[in-house]
């Protein structure tokens, strides 16, 4: 059974930052946050390949920032410039082999 546990969210000012972490418990062939707010569908935010290839939502290009630590089995979202309709539960999606794996999510605030 692969586990997947994201890490990192919380209540941050607009303007503000964050580092959301996703850990799994084998490695992955590609990795994908997504975030969903209440009463919305879920969405991709950014994704990286085991080939280090990343692609980003238009809505957080030039702010967030996706990188993953192979040894570690691990990827972050570096999170920048926060703005109020950043604020969701950010999940963590893996994909190893055929399946792919989701994590519990993080609760991301933003809000003065």
């Amino acid at each position: 059974q692969v586990q997947v546990v994201e890490s990192g969210g919380g209540l941050v000012q607009p303007g503000g930052s964050l580092r959301l972490s996703c850990a799994a418990s084998r490695s992955a062939f590609s990795w994908d946050w997504y975030r969903q707010a209440p009463g919305k569908q879920r969405e991709l935010v950014a994704g990286i390949t085991s080939g280090g290839r990343t692609y980003y939502a238009d809505f957080v290009k030039g702010r967030f920032t996706i990188s993953r630590d192979n040894a570690k089995n691990t990827v972050y979202l570096q999170m920048n410039s926060l703005k109020s309709e950043d604020t969701a539960v950010y999940y963590c999606n893996v994909q190893i082999g055929a399946l792919s794996y989701w994590g519990q999510g993080t609760q991301v605030t933003v809000s003065s």
